[in-house]
């Protein structure tokens, strides 16, 4: 089954657990080193409790503002003049930025479905194999040829965490978390990477 359509069978915990999935693995590119400033949301995810409180306190422990500060289009192309890290960054803080506030599953499939395209054209901006000539909506239905590696880890991880969602539930959570923290450290060791190219 292809990412497209997984996200279009989850459910609100589902849908919850991959968007912040995405988002927690790109955590680093705001620059931050507290790998746990998201542990209360997952918690959130196990508890049901205090998931809207728990988003505006992650916002100002990042130092990110709100939705409407910054701006209403989500296409990274608002950002071609950019620097590949730059426009990275800039996906990361919309996806923080527009985090539901509320539970229901057609506001939580609109946020899982953009941190999904966003987290994999992160990796395709950060990836120095990628040729920025792919389709992340090719990749999400399934067309993987030519796929660089670092977009087809991130592809995978999308895909397991969202197929354990859907086997075990909120038994699967602990798991999901695992496979983000993962994706983290790859990510952060590729931003370490890039920041030692420049110095």
């Amino acid at each position: 089954m292809s990412l497209v359509e997984l996200i279009a069978l989850a459910d609100e915990r589902g849908l919850a657990a991959s968007g912040l999935a995405c988002l927690d693995r790109c955590v680093p590119l705001l620059g931050g080193d507290d790998d746990d400033v998201l542990r209360p949301l997952w918690t959130s995810l196990v508890d049901g409790e205090a998931w809207g409180e728990r988003v505006e306190k992650a916002r100002a422990d990042l130092g990110e503002p709100g939705d409407s500060d910054v701006g209403t289009d989500s296409d990274v192309g608002s950002t071609s003049g950019a620097s590949p890290d730059d426009q990275a960054a800039f996906l990361v803080r919309r996806m923080l930025a527009t985090v539901p506030l509320d539970s229901s599953v057609d506001a939580l499939r609109a946020w899982a479905d953009a941190c999904s395209v966003a987290a994999l054209r992160i990796h395709e901006l950060l990836d120095i194999a990628a040729d920025g000539t792919s389709s992340v909506e090719a990749r999400r239905e399934g067309r993987t040829d030519g796929m660089s590696p670092l977009v087809a880890a991130e592809l995978r991880r999308q895909i397991a965490i969202l197929e354990l969602l859907a086997d075990r539930g909120a038994g699967g959570l602990r798991l999901v978390l695992g496979q983000s923290t993962e994706g983290r450290r790859v990510l952060r060791a590729v931003v370490s990477r890039r920041a030692r190219g420049r110095a």
